[in-house]
């Protein structure tokens, strides 16, 4: 396959993607540093994001994605209300169909989601910006059960807020 899988995402210290009940209200300090995402999101193709993910970005003011392709994945499929696609089936099948389709880059965005991606090998890219806080619980990026995977170091930054971002591939 052509497709690459990349992940941009920020965690806490202790490695929570999101408050226990899915709150990501601790990220709003950091919005107005610029830790590369526009370019980030210029350079994909379209998104695939989880089920908790799309709950999240529905109570948002403005739909976050513009009119980039999005596709859920999802077994409880809702109606989709801003053009996006439903998608019930393993991770491999939706990567085979979009690298047929012609889809170079894209973004992959929730825990669940990712941690699947992850299971099948399917991730080539990982931007991970450490958030300075340790939220004590939550919902974690990484679980126990995924497979070995050896990345390579692309780029280390720091900020002034104190967010650190790490920038892997897959070797």
């Amino acid at each position: 396959m052509e497709i690459r899988f990349a992940v941009f995402i920020a965690v806490s210290l202790d490695g929570y993607i999101a408050r226990p009940d899915g709150s990501i209200d601790f990220l709003a300090p950091f919005h107005d540093e610029e830790h590369g995402y526009g370019a980030f999101f210029a350079g994909i193709d379209a998104l695939v994001i989880g089920r908790g993910t799309y709950d999240t970005v529905l109570g948002f003011p403005e739909w976050p994605y513009g009119k980039k392709r999005v596709i859920v994945c999802t077994t409880r499929p809702p109606p989709a209300t801003h053009g996006e696609e439903m998608w019930s089936g393993p991770p491999r099948e939706l990567a085979e169909r979009l690298d047929r389709e012609g889809l170079r880059r894209v973004y992959l965005d929730g825990g669940v989601l990712v941690r699947g991606f992850l299971r099948e090998g399917l991730v080539d890219e990982l931007t991970i910006n450490i958030i300075p806080l340790i939220l004590g619980a939550g919902r974690p990026l990484f679980t126990s059960g995924l497979p070995d995977m050896s990345l390579r170091l692309l780029e280390a930054k720091s900020f002034s807020s104190g967010v650190v971002q790490l920038r892997y591939e897959k070797r």
